[in-house]
């Protein structure tokens, strides 16, 4: 048997992609790879008497490895930032919107969101949320942009359709007037993300911390499917106008109506009393077994519909 040469093998490695400040789930591996190449001693001493079949070797070699190596396509994630919206864009007409499912109350209506800069208004609205206690933080206004554009493009992957699971942005925005228009960045008041989900396999609520088999699978039954709702905000001028209750009910509807849910969860700062007794208003409840096992300072309820 000839004498062989190795080069060792390394271990795949793996980098983590951060999303919106946070780590996200999916990996990408970084390719590396070795081969064993048999050489006997007439071709060992070919290679050192001749320069030339060496180079047209080793050229040849590196092209055949080059052809068998495979290397994985990279997604591509579409991007957009501020300087892709019009933000003068009038907000669209009731005819413009159509069929489009809305809930009219006082001098606003809740709807799920259509355009891009509604999903940038919507996306800002957090942000200003996010940083309301820190008003004069250094270069506040900077954070503020970044969160939003973060935000932005994360709501807007969340909003397709994967694997299943749906996320749908609702805002509520002012009402039509006869001899007024509004432009979008100053007619959205407030937003929530409503978002379709199924329960892990062994899970009974959301975030459950269950000692789960290798290879875990999604329980696609009617059953273990749910609503959750997230990012409930509202500008601070238009609060106090029961604009959150409004958004929250029209969230539920649609979660009933179009997706036949019997349960829809949301969490809760344990310090926010305010937002703890509208939501048990609602008729939401506390999951005992989860708030026992939550690290975070979160309280955990639920409603049955």
């Amino acid at each position: 048997m000839p004498p062989m040469s190795t080069i060792p093998i390394h271990r795949p490695e793996f980098c983590t992609l951060f999303f919106n400040g946070s780590p996200s789930p999916y990996k990408c591996p970084r390719i590396t790879a070795s081969w064993i190449m048999a050489m006997d001693s007439k071709f060992s001493s070919t290679i050192k008497n001749n320069s030339d079949n060496d180079y047209n070797l080793k050229k040849k070699k590196d092209e055949e490895l080059s052809v068998q190596i495979s290397t994985p396509p990279i997604s591509k994630v579409e991007t957009l930032n501020s300087n892709d919206l019009q933000f003068d864009r009038l907000q669209p007409s009731d005819q413009e919107l159509g069929r489009v499912k809305r809930f009219e109350f006082g001098q606003f209506v809740a709807r799920e969101t259509v355009l891009d800069e509604e999903y940038w208004t919507a996306a800002w609205l957090r942000a200003e949320s996010h940083w309301e206690d820190r008003p004069f933080e250094r270069y506040v206004d900077n954070y503020k942009r970044k969160f939003a554009e973060q935000e932005f493009n994360a709501l807007k992957r969340r909003c397709k359709v994967q694997n299943g699971d749906s996320c749908a942005c609702i805002i509520t925005v002012r009402k039509e007037q006869k001899n007024a228009k509004h432009s979008i960045l100053k007619s959205v008041v407030g937003t929530l993300d409503l978002n379709i989900r199924y329960l892990l396999q062994g899970e009974t609520y959301p975030g459950e911390r269950v000692k789960a088999p290798l290879f875990c699978s999604i329980n696609r039954t009617p059953p273990s499917r749910y609503g959750y709702i997230a990012n409930l905000c509202v500008i601070k001028s238009a609060r106090r106008q029961g604009i959150a209750s409004n958004m929250m009910s029209f969230a539920i509807e649609a979660a009933k109506s179009n997706a036949g849910l019997t349960q829809v969860y949301v969490h809760v700062d344990r310090n926010n009393r305010p937002a703890q007794i509208l939501y048990q208003k609602m008729g939401f409840e506390m999951v005992e077994m989860a708030n026992s096992r939550l690290v975070e300072e979160t309280y955990l309820l639920r409603l049955q519909t």
